[in-house]
């Protein structure tokens, strides 16, 4: 169970939102943060502090008017920490090896692969083949709908139809070499976590998989480590004093350090 940082990039500012109010039109999203540091920095502290396996997430589609913005500050988080950060947004298979060659570690996938609410098997075997299995993180970010969990794609906009169930994570197993999991309904609240679904990640146990969302306090970290069982690694973003929470950056530091 190890701490993974994130690097959330909208409208070309590192930023902190509520993840279920992320619309593209208008670039809009309610904002909890919005930091006057540029990436590189928060990158350059993830360095200097030995954090592996974080994420940059541009929350810009390429048809917006701030996507290029978006984009230069991410490539200069990459810059900055080369093989230390992993990078989701827009990935395709166009692209994915451009993103490797600017020092990302992984390309983190979704609305690719899960084309038309369902899985696209052809485009995920062509990024496999395009960059190895082992440069893949499959982002199954996912919100409550009928009593289970379904995967949400364009920047957890619009649901598909697959489910993430143990079979959906066996299948799509042996395609990447990491899972990314943000619980919708509850990121960027700092209200718990999504409970169900972390006892459901945390019992499965193929693959290493990050969770995300609602982390709020150190309490919330225990209860997180009890339902996962101490499977998963987590992220926390508005809760951290980085991003204007109350969740001492140096705690969790030494925290990831102690749990290795």
């Amino acid at each position: 169970m190890r701490f993974r940082p994130c690097i959330d990039i909208h409208n070309g500012q590192v930023k902190q939102i509520i993840g279920g109010s992320l619309k593209d039109s208008g670039d809009h999203a309610r904002t909890n943060f919005a930091s006057e540091a540029g990436a590189d920095y928060y990158a350059g502290l993830y360095k200097a502090d030995g954090l592996k396996g974080g994420h940059i997430i541009l929350l810009n589609p390429v048809t917006s008017d701030y996507y290029d913005q978006t984009r230069g500050q991410a490539l200069s988080a990459l810059q900055t920490y080369p093989g230390g950060l992993q990078i989701g947004g827009g990935i395709t298979v166009e692209n994915a090896a451009d993103y490797l060659t600017a020092g990302a570690s992984h390309v983190i996938v979704t609305s690719y692969v899960f084309k038309d609410g369902e899985i696209n098997w052809e485009r995920l075997e062509k990024l496999v083949s395009a960059v190895g299995k082992e440069r893949i993180v499959l982002d199954l970010s996912c919100r409550k709908k009928d009593g289970g969990y379904y995967i949400m794609t364009d920047r957890w906009q619009k649901f598909t139809t697959v489910e993430l169930n143990p079979d959906t994570l066996n299948q799509l197993a042996g395609y990447c070499d990491e899972f990314l999991v943000h619980g919708v309904d509850v990121e960027g609240k700092c209200s718990g976590v999504e409970s169900q679904l972390v006892k459901k990640l945390g019992s499965w146990q193929q693959i290493p998989v990050t969770y995300a969302g609602g982390i709020g306090s150190i309490e919330d970290l225990e209860r997180f480590r009890k339902d996962c069982g101490g499977n998963l690694d987590f992220t926390i973003g508005s809760a951290l004093d980085l991003f204007g929470g109350s969740i001492a950056y140096d705690f969790i530091k030494r925290y990831n350090v102690n749990s290795l």
